[in-house]
């Protein structure tokens, strides 16, 4: 695998820091709150702008394992593949770039091979057919034919901006048809509750439509 420059700093999350564990039990699994009513709970702030389920029906929760990279470089993501964790998300910070797709069929293979939980690029994704038979939920801002270069450099394990959300390593990220959304770890149960008491009133008031009748 291609390395970073030398000149460059070594990447945070080395094997030596140990990988972050997968997200607790207690975490709704994906596709159990609808990322919407999750937002609410946050007063509309978290969420990835731009970023968009590549086919209907992808759903992902888990802890993020991030990755910073340069536009259009794919390097960073193969060397997370050596310390990621099972049911953990891939969350890749590249510039927000369109033109290359980081990641493809083979990709999303290695991942599924890895027990990752998802992918959430802020960059463009390609073989779009291949990726929802593979079945690894994959979230990005664009679609390209282009593949990626390979030569880095990347960081592993740092806190990066998303569709202009910061995301640290270990945050919730749910994603489902709408988009996704970024909880910071430390909020992830305050946000829960909130979201259930949420979809309580929105069931209220769902009943209430229900009973209601045309004028005249």
């Amino acid at each position: 695998m291609p390395q970073p420059d030398p000149q460059q700093p070594e990447p945070a999350g080395s094997p030596a820091a140990g990988p972050v564990d997968a997200g607790p039990a207690a975490w709704p699994a994906a596709g159990e709150l609808p990322v919407a009513t999750i937002s609410d709970a946050m007063e509309r702030f978290g969420v990835a702008d731009g970023i968009r389920p590549l086919w209907r029906g992808a759903a992902l929760s888990g802890r993020a394992f991030t990755v910073w990279t340069r536009p259009g470089d794919n390097a960073g993501l193969h060397a997370a593949f050596e310390q990621i964790r099972r049911g953990e998300i891939l969350v890749v910070s590249g510039g927000g770039d369109e033109t290359r797709a980081l990641i493809g069929e083979l990709v999303a293979e290695k991942a599924l091979a890895l027990g990752v939980g998802g992918i959430v690029l802020d960059a463009a994704a390609r073989d779009v057919v291949e990726l929802e038979r593979v079945g690894v939920p994959v979230f990005a801002r664009a679609v390209t034919p282009a593949g990626p270069w390979k030569t880095g450099p990347y960081r592993l394990g740092e806190t990066v901006a998303v569709g202009g959300v910061a995301v640290a390593p270990g945050d919730w990220v749910v994603g489902d048809d709408d988009g996704v959304a970024i909880v910071p770890a430390d909020r992830v149960d305050d946000v829960v509750a909130a979201t259930h008491e949420l979809l309580r009133g929105e069931g209220e008031r769902r009943e209430a439509n229900r009973r209601l009748v045309p004028r005249g």
